[in-house]
């Protein structure tokens, strides 16, 4: 997966869980992509200090994932409801019933929800 995706879903899952600071830090950095720099002359530390922040925030992201797996459950879901609307518009095109329909539109409630 993409780094940047990763850390964003990851901070979306488990962001609540770092400090304010480490918070502030890291949206600086990796959601409004500012740079090291940029962040360090903004928040008022160096830039040696964001870096090692964001750091450790990916550390501290990603041992909440290893042990609790909500973002790869999640990206399971969504997968399983994609392939859920792929099927429904087969058999939808195949058979014309209007089941399939009614299907794909709850896949796509729960997608809208995820």
């Amino acid at each position: 997966m993409e780094q940047i995706l990763q850390q964003t879903l990851l901070y979306d899952f488990y962001g609540e869980l770092l400090t304010e600071h480490q918070q502030n830090v890291y949206e600086q950095v990796v959601l409004n992509d500012l740079s090291y720099s940029e962040a360090a002359s903004e928040l008022g530390i160096s830039r040696q200090g964001v870096h090692e922040l964001i750091k450790r925030c990916n550390k501290i992201l990603e041992s909440y994932e290893a042990r609790l797996h909500l973002v790869e459950r999640f990206l399971g879901i969504r997968e399983n409801v994609r392939k859920i609307q792929e099927l429904s518009v087969r058999w939808k095109e195949k058979s014309g019933e209007e089941p399939a329909g009614q299907i794909y539109l709850i896949a796509e409630r729960i997608l809208e929800e995820l």
